[in-house]
C-alpha cells in the first residue's frame, strides 16, 4: 500500500440515471462495496507474501523494479486521460515523489521480506495512516486531538514490540524498522501529493508516481539483475507482485473512493495485516508468534484512533 492509496480521488462526473434505477443501483453499492473493501484487503495483504516468495531470487531492486513496470502498465490509461495536467514543472515534483511514495518504500518492503516473514512488514505497512497524520501535524499546522495522540503511541509502542522479536532465533528488528522507515516515506509522500498535486485524480498522480519510480529504479535494477536463473515461483510471484498487487489493486481502490469517499475507502488498512499474517501462514507456513499478535493489536489500534477525525469528516 502506497501513499498514493491514501489520496481521495477527485468526484467522478456521472450521467445522472433514471431515477427508476437508483434504488437498484444504492441496493447493488450495499454488498458490493464489503466484498470489494475484502478482496483489496485480501490482495495488498497477498504482496507481502509475493515479496516474501520473490525477494531472495530478485534482490529488492530487480522485484521493485518488476513491480513498478507492470503497475504502472496496468494504470496507464488513467495517466493518458490526465495528460493534460501534467505540466513540465509538475514532472520536477513527481520525480522526488515518486521516490519517497513508491520507489525507497518498495525497495525498503522488499529488502525486509528476506530477511523477517511476510506478516512483519504487513503489520508496519499499517503505521502509514499514522504517519500521514504525525506528518500534516508538524509541517501543515493539521491539530492532533488526544484520541488520535493516543491512537499514535499505541502504534509506536506497537513498532518498538514488534522490532524486538524473534522468529527462529533471528531478529526481525531490522525488516520491522525498514517496514517502518517505508511506513514514514508514505506519510511524507500523502502529504506532498496533497500540497504539490492537488486537484489531479489520484489513479492519474499513482500512475504518474509509478512510472516515473520505475524508471528511477531502472538503473540499479538493471546493474544488480541476478545472474542466476531465477525459478518459475518467483517470476510468477513477481508478476503477481506488479499486475494484480499493484495495478488492478489501484483501480478497484479507485472505483471504491469514487463511490464511497476516501475515509470509507482507507478501512481496507485494517484488513491488509490479517490477510498478510493469513496467507503467509497457509502458504509459507509462517507462525504467527505472540510478539507480531500483540504488536499487531497495538498497531492496529492505534490506526483505529488515528483515524478517529477523518471518519467523522
Amino acid at each position: 500500500m502506497s501513499s498514493s492509496e491514501l489520496t481521495t480521488a477527485s468526484p467522478v462526473t456521472l450521467t445522472p440515471a433514471p431515477l427508476a434505477s437508483a434504488p437498484a443501483a444504492v441496493h447493488s453499492a450495499a454488498w458490493l462495496t464489503p466484498i470489494e473493501l475484502t478482496l483489496l484487503g485480501g490482495i495488498w495483504g497477498g504482496s507481502f507474501l509475493f515479496m516474501r516468495i520473490a525477494s531472495a531470487d530478485f534482490g529488492p531492486f530487480a522485484l521493485v523494479e518488476v513491480r513498478l513496470s507492470l503497475g504502472a502498465l496496468i494504470l496507464l490509461p488513467f495517466l493518458w486521460r490526465a495528460r493534460a495536467q501534467f505540466t513540465p514543472r509538475l514532472w520536477l515534483h513527481l520525480a522526488w515523489i515518486s521516490a519517497i511514495n513508491s520507489a525507497i518504500p518498495f525497495v525498503l518492503f522488499a529488502w525486509g521480506a528476506e530477511r523477517a516473514p511476510a506478516g512483519i512488514g504487513a503489520i508496519t505497512n499499517s503505521l502509514a495512516v499514522m504517519f500521514a497524520a504525525l506528518v500534516a501535524f508538524i509541517f501543515y499546522g493539521e491539530q492532533i486531538g488526544p484520541r488520535r495522540a493516543i491512537g499514535m503511541l499505541m502504534g509506536f509502542v506497537g513498532v518498538v514490540a514488534l522490532s524486538s522479536g524473534k522468529v527462529a532465533g533471528s531478529s526481525v528488528g531490522p525488516a520491522a524498522l525498514a517496514g517502518t522507515a517505508a511506513a514514514f516515506l508514505y506519510g511524507i509522500g500523502v502529504n506532498a501529493i496533497r500540497s504539490h498535486l492537488k486537484g489531479i485524480p489520484a489513479s492519474a498522480v499513482a500512475a504518474a508516481t509509478l512510472s516515473t519510480a520505475t524508471l528511477l529504479v531502472a538503473p540499479v535494477a538493471i546493474y544488480t539483475w541476478p545472474e542466476h536463473a531465477i525459478p518459475t515461483r518467483s517470476w510468477v510471484s513477481a508478476i503477481l507482485l506488479g499486475v494484480l498487487c499493484t495495478g488492478t489493486a489501484f483501480a478497484i481502490y479507485y472505483r471504491l473512493i469514487n463511490r464511497i469517499g476516501g475515509p470509507r475507502a482507507a478501512a481496507v488498512t485494517y484488513l491488509i495485516p490479517l490477510f498478510g499474517l493469513v496467507w503467509a501462514w497457509l502458504i509459507l507456513g509462517e507462525a504467527v508468534t505472540r510478539t507480531m499478535a500483540i504488536a499487531a493489536v497495538l498497531i492496529l489500534g492505534g490506526v483505529a484512533l488515528s483515524q478517529q477525525r477523518a471518519a467523522k469528516a
